[in-house]
Formats: structure tokens, sequence, C-alpha cells
């Protein structure tokens, strides 16, 4: 599989080091003040992109590969208003793209997890919920898309409580977010339900980014064989690989 990296800093570089331990080949890095290189030959020739930039630059980042057709895996948060544009281009013009706000296998077992948790506990009104999620210092989004998809997730299980908000001092109806950047914290997400006499927590602490990496080369490899507007629940749900 041929593969062009779109950013290639940290994050970029541990998925150049899985992708060639699985096989593949980077053919193109892109950065920054590099787009010119979307018009090369290099690019045309490659099966996937991976994009893991800034919010500011993934939706035009994503719509290149889109007009190349070129299938995009995208693991850049903070631009989520501008996801339905591109989802309805997969649907409307049979392009693809594979997102997630986060691609750890871990996390997305996380999610599932956190959904089921929050239908036990929302038969006991005396607990209320808090998300808080920390990340290293150089993270420009807040709160993080992981929080927000675990937000979702527990606002949707949850009859009580109807949206989410950066606070400590929610309102009735407010699941309280707090986000702490920190050193090079790689991302930790906890849920906790208070009552007054005890506290329930769920957690989930990444060690560093290869299992965001590694579930970011098994999205490109799902991608080439798919198409469409994919997530990680398409491929937990439909893959066989043992490695996973």
């Amino acid at each position: 599989m041929k593969i062009v990296l779109i950013g290639y800093g940290k994050m970029g570089h541990v998925i150049e080091r899985i992708a060639v331990a699985r096989g593949h080949d980077v053919v193109l890095t892109i950065d920054a003040g590099q787009e010119d290189r979307f018009d090369s030959d290099l690019f045309r020739s490659a099966d996937v992109a991976i994009e893991f930039t800034r919010p500011e630059a993934a939706f035009a980042n994503c719509s290149r590969c889109m007009d190349r057709s070129v299938p995009v895996v995208c693991g850049t948060t903070g631009w989520g208003e501008h996801l339905p544009v591109l989802e309805e281009r997969c649907r409307r013009e049979g392009k693809t793209l594979f997102w997630a706000s986060n691609f750890s296998i871990g996390v997305n077992l996380f999610f599932a997890l956190n959904r089921a948790f929050a239908r036990l506990m929302s038969t006991q009104p005396q607990y209320r919920p808090h998300l808080t999620e920390t990340h290293h210092v150089h993270k420009l989004d807040a709160p993080s898309g992981t929080a927000i998809t675990l937000a979702e997730g527990l606002i949707a299980n949850t009859p009580a409580l109807d949206a989410w908000r950066l606070t400590e001092k929610p309102a009735t109806n407010e699941l309280p977010i707090t986000a702490v950047r920190e050193g090079e914290v790689p991302g930790t997400h906890t849920i906790s339900y208070t009552s007054p006499v005890d506290r329930l927590t769920i957690r989930h602490e990444a060690f560093g980014r290869e299992g965001f990496a590694h579930g970011a080369v098994l999205a490109a490899e799902y991608a080439v064989e798919h198409s469409g507007f994919l997530t990680m629940n398409d491929l937990i749900s439909n893959t066989t690989d043992n490695t996973i």
C-alpha cells in the first residue's frame, strides 16, 4: 500500500514507522506550505492519504484528497462543524473519508463502555457525571475530540442530560467537561459519577502515540478496500484481523 502522510510531525513519524513495519510504503509527506505536492505524480499514485495536521487545515487537506480521488484517513479534531460537507461528498460523489476523533482501539472500546455505563447509571439520579480530559500543552482544541465523542455518547444514554459544557458549574441538564493541558501527556479521559456518599469512575489512559498511529494505519488499510464515509465502528465491527 502506497501512503501519503499529510502532516509530518511527531504523529506522522510514528505512523510512518508502524506503516513500514506492516509492509507499506510512505511515498510522500506533505507539511504546511507544501500544498503543491498534492499535484505531484507521487500523490496521484498513492493508494491512501493519512491526515494529522491542524484544525484550520484539515478541511482543505481532505478536500484536496477527494478532488484527486485519493481516499483519506483524517485524525485531526476541532473542525467538526465542517465535517458534514465532506460526508455529503462521500455520499454524492462516491469519495472516501475515514474520520475518527480517536483511532486507538482501546479508546473505541472505551466509547462502548461509556455508553453502556451511562445507561446503567441513568437509573440512579443521585449520581452526577463529570468528564475530565488531560492532554499535552501543544493540543489546540479543548475539549478534545475524544472528550466530545464521549460526552455525546453519555448524553445520548442519559435522559436527564441534553448538552455538554466546558465548565465546573453546569446547569442541571448539562454534562460538565474539564480540559487540562499539561506537560507531554498523550491523552487521559476520565468519567466519574458522584453521589453524596461515593464515586464511580472509568478511565482510559494512553501511554504514547503508538495506539493512535496503529489504529490510523489499520483505518488506511480498511479505507483502501471500502468507500464512503467510514468510522472506527465500521472497522471494529467488520474486521477479522486478530492483530487489532
